[in-house]
């Protein structure tokens, strides 16, 4: 890490005899720091004790760009401030946490993570993963313009197995920004990877950020966080941070707009119906939920009214759905157009599902309707491992199908209203060795992970499935596996068995595309997730495993599947519609 400016002794002296929120608006002009703003590039860092008044701290927030997210730190008095704009502002629920740094940090343990300072090219990364957690990704060049402005220091964490960015956290030097008296910094825009297999990726960025500011002589470093996130207010807790008497003031926008307004009835819709939810509130678009728990809801404009279940809605007729209800017919429909699938029969006997075995070596099998990826065995190899898995498949459908194996990676595609809106390459669950916990121990961190990063939707079962993957691999659920070592621990990539999703839009072979198209033609579907086995995502060659007919869109951010949901709905209220 770069080492930043720092000041003379003297004028540290000077700062620490003074309080930036309690020292005269006359210190911060006389020193030429009235009225600082830093941009963050999700927004502009707004020092509130540096404004010469409430009013020009209002106004200034009030012109908030569209899109962006402004606050004001440290604001002298955010009462007055919000009485210069009551319509306009409000109070952020948020709490500030400060780590002096007066005693020790905890030592920064990497275990295995690079951590580095970012680079240009890896602001596409990193607002990836902004966007999947539902934050402000950087306008444009952000990340470049950094390197010229000291005040802002961007740390990224990177899984060596992968390369992959997993983690950032943004930091702000408030000595070069403001010539702060109380020689502070801050935390912002902190973020993991939804798909991380590390734990403690956030802490561990947390703790380098600290220490950065620490090296540089900084007397501690504040961060924001929301009052009801329990989890986040613990760790800190014990990394040192104490809450302080700091508040937040934004101006009131459609990306904050959940902090403002209060709690909405459907507070506990699951992130696929919820997503769908939001963009039609923001367009004006009315909302009547039916049922919370089935994600049942009605979207109203004018005289125009759709029911929904998440991504199935009115407009998806009886007939079409049961096309892909039914994955046999899915798969004779598809044969017919020409579209290319894997070899599949409904097993009659054992006999008969031994002699398919015989004839592809590797098959799958699974329930002839289902979904979420129930009682689908993936890649058996040896006749006992198929009548087991036909067994496990009866119990959730009398009719089952076994079908070729065929390798490559597991692609969804997204069309709506006869466009690919998304695609997206799906990566069963897996884990990364410590040396110190055992295989059931890492897949249980891990699906604690990924239940919370997907409000509850995707976690790993420890069942026969995983031992018998576990199996094939030669670990059991108590190997204790080595620093960095990578497992993979289901054969299905479904996200709901603690699978992964990671976008690929841009790169999607025009030849797949087409063949999507082709596909939700064939099945008579206006929205439906299809899933392709391919070679390679930029590559023709393709083989379509199944058809979903209410694909979770949540799943596909930034691919803007909600927006292409609510225009197909509801066409009057795209963007630039007459």
């Amino acid at each position: 890490m770069s080492e930043k400016p720092d000041n003379t002794e003297d004028k540290q002296e000077e700062m620490a005899s003074l309080k930036s929120w309690g020292a005269p608006v006359t210190w911060f002009e006389e020193h030429n720091c009235s009225n600082k703003v830093v941009d963050c590039g999700w927004g502009r860092l707004l020092f509130g004790q540096t404004f010469d008044g409430p009013d020009s701290l209002a106004k200034l927030l009030q012109e908030e760009q569209s899109g962006r997210r402004d606050i004001a730190l440290y604001v002298r008095e955010p009462h007055i401030v919000l009485a210069a704009a009551p319509l306009a502002l409000f109070l952020d629920p948020s709490h500030t946490f400060r780590r002096n740094f007066d005693t020790p940090l905890p030592p920064v343990n990497h275990e295995g993570l690079i951590i580095r300072e970012a680079e240009p090219e890896d602001q596409d990364r990193i607002n990836a993963i902004y966007q999947a957690r539902g934050m402000i990704p950087w306008e444009p060049g952000f990340v470049a313009s950094t390197k010229t402005h000291d005040e802002i220091i961007i740390l990224v964490a990177i899984e060596p197995s992968t390369d992959d960015i997993v983690g950032v956290v943004e930091g702000v030097d408030h000595v070069v920004a403001i010539n702060d008296p109380d020689n502070g910094s801050s935390l912002w825009a902190l973020a993991v990877d939804t798909k991380a297999r590390r734990p403690g990726i956030g802490k561990k960025l947390s703790l380098a950020l600290a220490q950065h500011f620490c090296d540089l002589g900084r007397s501690f470093m504040d961060l924001s966080v929301m009052h009801d996130n329990a989890d986040a207010i613990g760790l800190y807790k014990k990394l040192g941070f104490e809450q302080v008497p700091v508040y937040c003031v934004k101006k009131k926008n459609t990306v904050n707009e959940r902090l403002f307004v209060g709690p909405e009835p459907n507070q506990h819709l699951n992130i696929y119906g919820q997503i769908i939810v939001d963009e039609a509130r923001r367009r004006g678009i009315s909302v009547e939920v039916e049922d919370e728990a089935a994600a049942l809801f009605s979207l109203t404009l004018g005289s125009r009214r759709v029911a929904c279940r998440e991504s199935l809605c009115d407009l998806t007729s009886a007939v079409a759905m049961s096309r892909c209800d039914d994955k046999a017919l899915t798969h004779r429909l598809l044969a017919k157009v020409g579209l290319m699938v894997p070899a599949q029969k409904i097993i009659e006997s054992e006999d008969d599902a031994i002699e398919f075995l015989e004839r592809y070596n590797r098959v799958v099998v699974k329930p002839v309707k289902g979904e979420q990826g129930q009682g689908v065995f993936v890649d058996l190899q040896s006749a006992k491992g198929v009548k087991a898995a036909i067994g496990e498949a009866k119990k959730y459908c009398n009719d089952v199908i076994i079908e070729q194996f065929v390798s490559g990676d597991d692609v969804r595609i997204i069309v709506i209203d006869g466009e690919v809106v998304a695609a997206a390459i799906r990566k069963p669950a897996s884990i990364v060795g410590d040396g110190k916990h055992s295989i059931r121990e890492l897949i249980e961190k891990q699906s604690r992970r990924r239940e919370a990063a997907t409000r509850g939707e995707s976690r790993i079962p420890i069942d026969d499935e995983t031992e018998r993957c576990l199996r094939h691999a030669g670990q059991t659920l108590e190997t204790v596996l080595e620093e960095g070592a990578f497992l993979a621990v289901r054969k299905t990539a479904n996200l709901h068995t603690g699978g992964t999703i990671h976008d690929v839009t841009p790169e999607l072979h025009v030849s797949l595309a087409d063949a999507a198209v082709r596909a939700a033609a064939a099945l008579g579907m206006p929205v439906v997730g299809l899933d392709f086995v391919v070679p390679a995502i930029d590559q023709p060659a393709y083989w379509i495993i199944e058809a979903n007919e209410r694909p979770g869109l949540a799943n596909h951010e930034p691919a803007p599947t909600a927006e292409k949901f609510i225009d197909f709905l509801f066409p009057s209220t795209r963007p630039g519609a007459a």
